[in-house]
């Protein structure tokens, strides 16, 4: 069998190393020569545990390679970004370019996959494309959609271990798909159609969203209210039916900061909730920063000068180097905008092209205000220096 998996960053890459670790003839494709260069050298671009040493096994055996051209496969598996526009509609640009890149290479026979997170009927659209440019191949290939269900930091494992649902545009395509992904998934297989599977990614990050925003709600709540939210919400959790989330900056990332206004987009009439929730997770990133630009306000006012600000964690969540939708990020390049003395402070990350990034010990050394954006592990372990200015937005579990 031959494999070819369309995009390798944060999906594509384990997803192409774990199937190439199976013993599978597998090429991964992107149009970034650095990335391409960079893993035929067996090394990999981005921080996720386990994964350098199965992509360079993967790489050493021959059974992975990259490139930026497709090759005639046996399969092709699309996971490439799905972003939204200004106006949080849909980008299905990548998705499209892929699915053409691809079309030239098809025959009878093939099954073609699509992961990328996308809108409902997605699937059927490119299916369409590729019955127009190839007509020939109508009734005679296989296409189906199966979103990726993994936890940063894990990907492997979960890649594995995970349920996957998993849905063609019809019965033959999701009979090929399951018998593809039982190759290499250990967790059950849910047969659906492609709609349903579309649309089961989408539900699963809104569903996320809503409780995070809960908890962001909550946690503004409990600051007019002088309460202490982290501690309130252990006291709640002792409820049996009460399960409350940590509340943090916002919400990051290439799935719960994106997937929900897949859904607004296409149902804005029904999808009150769901819209209301990432209007309080975008909102919590500029009530972080007017409690940031206070502290900065009172400093100044007491001492005579501007203080040096030091902004913890710069990835959407812990303990990753990933900055895509960063709440984070956004708090940093506000407050530099805005003229603060501020300093990048993300240990998962030991440079960065546009970021001059500071180590962890020297900023708590030097900066006047610590403010917690991200609750990296690292985090927990550093002693604070008594008296030092110390906002905490994501619960850090200093040591005592």
């Amino acid at each position: 069998m031959q494999v070819t998996i369309m995009g390798l960053g944060y999906i594509g890459l384990p997803t192409a190393a774990l199937i190439a670790s199976k013993g599978i003839d597998v090429n991964g494709v992107d149009v970034n020569k650095h990335v391409v260069d960079t893993i035929n050298k067996g090394k990999i671009h981005i921080v996720e545990p386990d994964l350098d040493g199965l992509v360079h096994f993967a790489v050493l055996k021959k059974y992975l390679t990259a490139s930026t051209s497709v090759k005639p496969s046996d399969v092709f598996l699309v996971a490439v970004p799905t972003p939204f526009r200004k106006d949080h509609k849909p980008d299905l640009s990548f998705v499209e370019k892929a699915t053409k890149m691809v079309i030239p290479h098809l025959k009878p026979g093939n099954l073609f996959i699509i992961e990328s997170t996308s809108p409902v009927g997605t699937t059927e659209k490119m299916a369409k494309l590729i019955f127009k440019e190839r007509p020939e191949l109508k009734d005679k290939i296989w296409i189906a959609y199966c979103p990726e269900r993994v936890l940063p930091g894990s990907v492997i494992y979960e890649l594995q271990q995970n349920d996957r649902v998993i849905g063609g545009i019809d019965e033959a395509s999701t009979e090929a798909a399951i018998k593809f992904y039982g190759k290499f998934v250990k967790g059950n297989l849910h047969k659906t159609n492609s709609r349903t599977a579309e649309m089961c990614k989408l539900v699963e990050n809104a569903f996320r969203d809503v409780n995070i925003a809960f908890a962001n709600e909550l946690s503004m709540i409990c600051d007019k209210a002088k309460i202490n939210v982290n501690e309130l919400i252990e006291l709640a959790c002792k409820h049996p039916r009460v399960r409350i989330l940590k509340p943090g900056p916002g919400v990051g990332g290439h799935c719960i900061a994106v997937d929900p206004w897949f859904i607004v987009s296409e149902f804005p009439k029904e999808a009150k909730i769901i819209k209301q929730a990432r209007l309080i997770n975008n909102y919590k990133k500029e009530w972080v920063i007017e409690k940031i630009q206070l502290a900065i306000k009172k400093f100044a006012k007491t001492t005579g000068r501007q203080p040096k600000v030091a902004c913890m964690g710069l990835s959407y969540k812990a303990d990753i180097d990933d900055l895509r939708e960063s709440p984070a990020l956004e708090i940093f390049h506000e407050l530099e905008k805005s003229g603060s003395h501020v300093m990048a402070v993300e240990p998962n990350l030991r440079k960065h092209a546009e970021l001059e990034i500071t180590d962890t010990l020297r900023a708590v050394s030097e900066a006047d205000i610590l403010v917690f954006l991200v609750a990296h592990k690292e985090f927990s372990s550093v002693d604070i220096p008594h008296g030092k200015n110390v906002l905490d937005f994501c619960g850090v579990q200093f040591k005592k």
